[in-house]
Formats: C-alpha cells, structure tokens, sequence
C-alpha cells in the first residue's frame, strides 16, 4: 500500500511541478509579480523601525519600541496568521479564523506583557508552562529524553540543532492538538490529550536526529547506511520494528546504533498506539512518502550532470509536503479537504526558501539542492528551471490561484518572503547577497521591483522568526554558560587540590584523611567558597585558602561518618573503598573527628583585621559541626522507620543544606556581610540542599555507577527513607524543581555571579 501511495502522490507532485513550470513560461509571469510586488508596496505603511536583522537578533526592546508605537498588536496578529495559513493550511480569511487569530494575538499580548524576559527559553520558564497544565511529568520525560540523546549523539551531528527541531516540532504538535480540542474539555481530557501531544511531537522529531542527520552525517559507512536505510523502509513498509545484528556493524558504531534502534523502535510503537485506528496505514504512507523523498534526495551527487527538472523538483515537493502530512495523521482536522491540499502545495515555498538560505552551506558540503545544482550547471546545460523563479512561482500559485483577490494573503506571503530575503541580506552581506540574485535572475524588470521593495520595506517582521532567533541565541548562550561553568569548574577544582593535602607518614591519620580527600570529589562545597570569597566579596587568598580547606574538611569528615557500618555501611566513596573499609572502624572514626578539628583551626590562623568577626565564624562553624552531628544522629534513628516529608526535609537541612549553607556563610562572616544578606543565603541553601538531596535520591535510582563513583540502590538496600520511597519518581521531581526555583528566587538578592546561577541548574541535572 505504502508504495502504491508513494506512486500517486509521486503523480501528484509531478503535476505540481508541470503547473509551476507552466507559470513560469506564460510570457506575463513575471510582469503580473511585479504587479503584485507594486500593489503590495502601496498597501504597505511606512512606519517600521527593522530590527529583524538574521546576525543580530532582536531583543526585548524591540517587542517594547512596539508596544509603545502601538504595533505589537498588527505584528502580532500577521505573524500568527502566517502560522496558521502554513502550519495548519487554514484560510485565515475567513470569519472564524479571523475571530480565532485574533483570540490568540490577544492571548500572546497579554502573556508578553506579564513576562519581564520575553521568551527567555530557560528550563523555569518551560516547568512552570508544563505545570499550569498539570503536564510535569511529561516536562520530566522530555527532559530526560533530550538529556539522553545528548549523551548518545556523536560529534558528527549537531546537537543543539537536533534538541531544537525536537522542542520545535513538539510545539508544533502542541499547537495542533489546541486548535482540535473540542470545545472546552475536562481538566484531565485536556492534560491527557496535550501529554500525547508532547510526547508525540517529541517521537516524531526524533527522526530528525536519529535518521535523517545519522544518514547525512560522515558517520556509518556505505554498507551501514544501505542496511539502516533498509530498516527504516522495510520498518515503514511492514508496520513491524526489523531488529539489527551486531555483525551488520563495525564495533565502534554497534552500541551507538543499537541505542538508536531502541529509541527508534519506540517512537514507532509509541506514534502507532497513539493514533486512530483508521488513520495508522495513512501515518506509515506519509511516513514512508517522507523517507523515500527523502533517500531519492540523498542519494543525488552534485557531480551528476544528468538530472532533469523533474527529478530536482519532485522530491523536494514530496519531503516538503509529507513532513507535515505525517502530522495531519496523529489528529484529524476538523476543517475540509483544502488543509492537506494548502499543506502539499505550500510545502514547496518553504523547502525552496531554507535551501536558499543554506545555499552556501549546500555548496560547500556538495549537497544537491535546486539552487546548488543551477549554479554549478547553469552555463552547461539551458534547459534548467531557475530555483528562484520557481520560488516565485509557488508564491505566483497562492496569491493568483489560490487565493485571488485576497491582499491579505498576498500581502502576508510577500511579508514572509521579503522578511527572509532581508535576513539573507544581512547575513550574507549586500555584495554575495547581490551576486546571487544576479546569479538567480530571470526578469529585469521584477529584480528592480523586488529590490526596491526589500530595501524599502521595514514593516516585515515575523513573531516565530523572532521566536527562532531568542531560542538559538538563548541555546548557544547556555552552551557557552555551561563551558565556562565546567572551566571554571576545573580551574577552581584544580588550585585547591593543591591545597589540601597533608605531610603524612604511613600509619598516620594524615595519611588515612589524605586518603578520604583524594578521589573522584566534585569539591563543590569548597568550589561554592572560593567563588563567593573571590567574586562576591573580593577577600584576599589568606582568607580565602583556609575557608576552602576548612569546609572540604568538615564535609569530607561528615562523608567518612555517614559511610561507617552503624551508619550507611557503604563500600565505597569517590570511586574507590570507603575510609574503613581501606583501613578500619576506629580509624575511620578518629580521622573524621581530626578534621572537624583541623577545620577550626584552619579558620583560627586567618590572620583577620577585625578578631569579632574571627570568633563569628569560629563559633559559626563549631555550631555547624554540631549540626552536622545532629543531623548524624536524626540519620542513624531514622534507619528502618517511615519518615513523614517534614522529617526528611529536616534531615536533608542537617546532612546536606548545612554544607552549601557554610560554604556560603563563611565567605559572608568573614566579609562583614550584612545579617539580611545571611539570612537570603541561609534560605537560598535550605531550598538548593534539598532540592540537591532529591537529585541525589533520584540518581541512587536511575545513576550510572561509573559517574557516580559508587553503586546505586543502597538506600534502598538500606531500606532508608528518601524523597522518592515517600513521594514516588514524579512527585519527588516535582519537589525538586519547587525547592530550585525556590533557590532561584533567593539566588537574585545576593550578588550576581553567573557561575551560580549555572550551579543551580547544575544541581538538578547533573548525572553524578
């Protein structure tokens, strides 16, 4: 059947094609564009500031200049009318369209004006999204997918593009499954239906990733990819996962195609169980229309001089279409036949403009495109079809024989297509964006027009490409955030290493405390230190070296206590035997009283212009030992015994908010900071140590024991009590991220270092 499907909407993008092709060769196609481009330009206003540059991308005072100009309103409403003419393929002209497009700019105003950060694409922003509609733990699922594609993805692929084409199509699917929902469902129908959305946008954009990047990527050979081409088609064809064979791979790709085949074969069950009955065979043929157009393209080298129009055209036509047909399977639409037909024919416009965006790219990688394939053959052959008349010409189709008589159409997709020549312009530069367009020319006459009207016209921009462009900037930023957070995390990591370590004998405690320090330690608590000493309050190294070693001393004794058999009788710690098992019970005791000691008076020898503020943090910090005896003590009862919420959170402040407490506390006391601020910085580490202690609760479950340095499951073998025995996976998550945001908010009041503001979300999706 796929196949059979695959030959009629072959035909049909045959016959496409030939119609566009005819367009073009009427001898008044491009006098009736450049027409259209003049009743455009008079319909146009002239009031635009542009600050829809592709290499600068806008910032918040741009959506504020048009709030204050009284703009934001018609931005607004022609960016989502381009989406929904697109994406959904309706006919924005009608009246209960109009009403609709309209509910929705009004909506997207108001939330824009409550936002003091427009679309800042951060984590917080997207939870509390998820947990107005009760959908957290479909937020948690999709966090823990991406995390892991990212783990697995090769560097051959780009990741940050994967990750974004997933979140994107996932809106997508998210989008359409809002504009179905019938009237106003039930709180649970509406959660149940947009939790299917979310996961189904996610398994259908993880073919992106997992199969068309894989296939395009210098990555498998050629017999590997015939042979993971061969299990998609045959997958698509027979409606069963094909399972693979090791002895198909080399052994260096075996493990990573072999997670890919599980992801992939569940996305595949997953995106059949989830659609009716009746529309699965039109989900396996548009999805097998997809993969085919898309091999027939991949399969093109641009040293082949022998391909005709047809051939360059036809599969683009096909991909363009049925990427966004797959979709029209999962929810039908309630509107008539004209949606699919708007989404085959539109399809083609879009294809055509991203290839011209990606002109210099394809070029480079010798990827067959119409417009690689016109340049590079364009003066050996006449009979090609210029890519960008045929550009012209999709749009000549939906202004002339779609829509006629509609300038609201007309004037939206002429919008949309100045708007993106204008991007290429910026990015490219005027003197290469000038030479393509003489490379594309095909009317004198029109290029003035078109030039005319893309130098003048400011009013153009697009809401979702400014959307684009937040969210790459946004991603690249966290990227950039996230290596400099490890930099500085090793650099810090490796200046106090160097300062921890003891003159040590054999058979000495020195040795045995040398012995607990050194290993696999994240140092995070002396990290958190030497940071605030440093960048907060600009303290000398005298002070600062004795905070850091004090506070590691203090929690690697608290470590050498917790793992002793009356304890959590752990075997290991920091990758290696714990401290008793390496030498014994009694050793291991004395040692973790010695360096409560050697602690104190690390702190008694800074040599502090202000002996108040001495005895402060000597008093701050014997009291905290105290603490974290107590805390000791309430751990060792609670063995065996149900804790309520309440009783565990008390013991996380005693075990684990007490150390972040104290690594921020001491740089304070030692400074002079003001009590408000001590007080901030006591709530800030009650809400981050609990939230870290759930993380920690939850990788006891689902860690690595390779990343964690030691084997996961020993609370439970231990029978302790844990935010997960008591609450369970999702709701102790959901704890989780209410204690960070909780953190965050305390974060703000206290001085700004961007290193923090990283460890924060360090503490929640860290792996170890």
């Amino acid at each position: 059947m796929e196949k059979e499907y695959f030959q009629a909407k072959q035909k049909q993008a045959k016959a496409y094609f030939h119609t566009l092709q005819a367009q073009i060769q009427q001898d008044n196609f491009a006098s009736t564009l450049t027409e259209t481009l003049s009743q455009y330009q008079q319909n146009k206003k002239k009031t635009w500031v542009h600050f829809d540059k592709g290499g600068n991308p806008p910032s918040r005072s741009f959506l504020s200049y048009l709030a204050k100009t009284g703009q934001l309103d018609s931005y607004l409403h022609r960016s989502i009318s381009y989406i929904y003419f697109r994406d959904l393929g309706r006919d924005i002209t009608s009246h209960t369209m109009q009403n609709r497009i309209a509910e929705v700019t009004e909506s997207v105003k108001n939330y824009l004006n409550k936002k003091d950060q427009i679309v800042p694409f951060h984590m917080t922003e997207l939870y509390q999204m998820a947990k107005k509609e009760s959908l957290e733990e479909a937020f948690f699922w999709v966090m823990d997918k991406l995390q892991y594609i990212s783990s697995i993805l090769p560097e051959q692929v780009n990741k940050q593009e994967a990750r974004r084409k997933i979140m994107k199509i996932i809106a997508g699917v998210i989008m359409h499954e809002l504009e179905e929902l019938d009237g106003e469902p039930s709180k649970s129908l509406r959660r149940q239906l947009l939790d299917q959305a979310i996961r189904t946008g996610y398994y259908y954009g993880l073919t992106y990733p997992f199969i068309d990047d894989i296939l395009d990527a210098d990555l498998l050979t050629v017999s590997e990819k015939k042979t993971f081409a061969y299990f998609i088609k045959q997958t698509l064809l027979t409606g069963e996962v094909l399972p693979v064979k090791a002895s198909d791979w080399q052994d260096n790709h075996w493990q990573f195609i072999s997670a890919v085949h599980q992801e992939l074969s569940e996305a595949f069950q997953y995106l059949q169980s989830c659609q009716p009955a009746e529309n699965r065979q039109l989900f396996l043929e548009n999805a097998y229309l997809f993969f085919e157009a898309q091999e027939l393209d991949r399969e093109k080298q641009l040293d082949n001089p022998d391909y005709t129009n047809e051939d360059l055209y036809t599969s683009v036509i096909l991909k363009s279409a049925s990427s966004r047909l797959i979709i029209r399977s999962f929810k039908p639409f309630s509107e008539g036949d004209h949606i699919e037909s708007n989404m085959f024919h539109y399809g083609l416009y879009n294809q055509l403009a991203d290839d011209l965006t990606d002109l210099e790219e394809d070029l480079v990688n010798k990827n067959v495109t119409p417009y690689t394939y016109f340049i590079t053959y364009q003066h050996q052959r006449n009979d090609f079809i210029n890519p960008f008349a045929m550009y012209w010409s999709v749009i000549y189709y939906f202004i002339h024989q779609v829509y006629p008589g509609k300038p609201e159409i007309r004037d939206m997709i002429l919008d949309r297509a100045v708007n993106g020549l204008k991007r290429l312009k910026e990015r490219l530069g005027k003197e290469r964006y000038q030479e393509l367009m003489q490379q594309f020319s095909f009317d004198t006459d029109f290029e003035k027009a078109l030039e005319k009207v893309v130098n003048r016209n400011q009013h153009v921009a697009f809401f979702d490409k400014w959307i684009r462009d937040q969210f790459l900037t946004t991603l690249k930023q966290k990227e950039e955030s996230k290596k400099q957070f490890r930099t500085k995390m090793k650099e810090v990591k490796d200046q106090i290493e160097e300062h921890l370590r003891f003159e040590s004998g054999m058979g000495t405690l020195e040795e045995a405390a040398d012995y607990s320090l050194l290993g696999n330690a994240k140092r995070l608590r002396p990290i958190m230190t030497w940071i605030m000493a440093k960048e907060g309050y600009n303290l000398p190294d005298h002070f600062v070296l004795p905070l850091v070693k004090s506070i590691e001393y203090m929690h690697t004794a608290s470590l050498i206590f917790d793992d002793l058999p009356s304890q959590d009788n752990a075997p290991e710690r920091r990758g290696k035997q714990t401290l008793h098992e390496k030498y014994n019970h009694a050793t291991a005791e004395l040692t973790g009283l010695w360096l409560t000691q050697r602690a104190v008076e690390e702190q008694a020898n800074i040599e502090h212009q202000d002996p108040s503020s001495l005895l402060e943090l000597i008093a701050y910090s014997t009291r905290t030992t105290q603490h974290m005896c107590q805390g000791q003590y309430v751990d060792l009862h609670a063995k065996g015994k149900s804790l309520t919420l309440e009783e565990l959170e008390e013991l996380s402040m005693y075990k684990t908010a007490l150390g972040f407490e104290a690594a921020w506390m001491m740089p304070l006391i030692a400074a002079g900071a003001s009590e408000e601020r001590k007080q901030t910085v006591k709530r800030f580490a009650r809400h981050a140590g609990i939230a870290f202690q759930i993380k920690d609760d939850l990788l006891d479950i689902t860690g690595d024991s390779k990343l964690l340095g030691k084997q996961p499951g020993s609370d439970y073998r231990n029978q302790n009590t844990t935010f997960v025995s008591i609450l369970g996976r999702e709701a102790a998550q959901k704890e989780m991220w209410e204690h960070y945001l909780a953190a965050r908010q305390e974060l703000a009041q206290l001085p700004e270092i961007p290193f923090f503001d990283q460890l924060l979300d360090y503490l929640i999706l860290r792996d170890r």
